[in-house]
């Protein structure tokens, strides 16, 4: 197969009898597959400016983060939303936090241990389910 049969989007049923065509991942990223910043599945993501979300000039993808991440919300979370893969998403963050969309929420704690507060909002998390 040469490159130019092979399709940069392939066919996904979209449960209506239609197929919708589907972006493959490294198209999303460039084929990058590196973050500059370490994204662990936990960090929290929150939209850097909750009324200005942008609609215009961004790709699909992160228009619909920025909407999920009004509230903070795992990388984790977010991966399984946008359904997209985990390296992926994390390539779309880093993108999308280094040009001021969205604000990563690092865990910084010199003992290798979650702190207070990530644990706190675990289990509120986990009590509300």
């Amino acid at each position: 197969m040469t490159a130019d049969e092979m399709a940069p989007e392939e066919a996904v049923p979209t449960g209506g009898g239609t197929r919708a065509p589907r972006v493959r991942p490294y198209t999303i990223t460039g084929g990058r597959t590196r973050t500059r910043t370490t994204l662990a599945v936990e960090t929290l993501v929150q939209t850097a400016s909750a009324l200005d979300i942008p609609t215009a000039g961004i790709p699909e993808e992160q228009r619909t983060i920025c909407r999920l991440c009004v509230m903070p919300i795992s990388v984790a979370e977010v991966s399984a939303r946008v359904d997209l893969p985990l390296g992926v998403t994390r390539v779309v963050l880093d993108d999308m936090a280094r040009g001021g969309l969205v604000v990563l929420h690092l865990q910084a704690s010199s003992d290798d241990r979650p702190s207070r507060e990530l644990l706190e909002r675990v289990l509120d998390g986990l009590q509300r389910l």
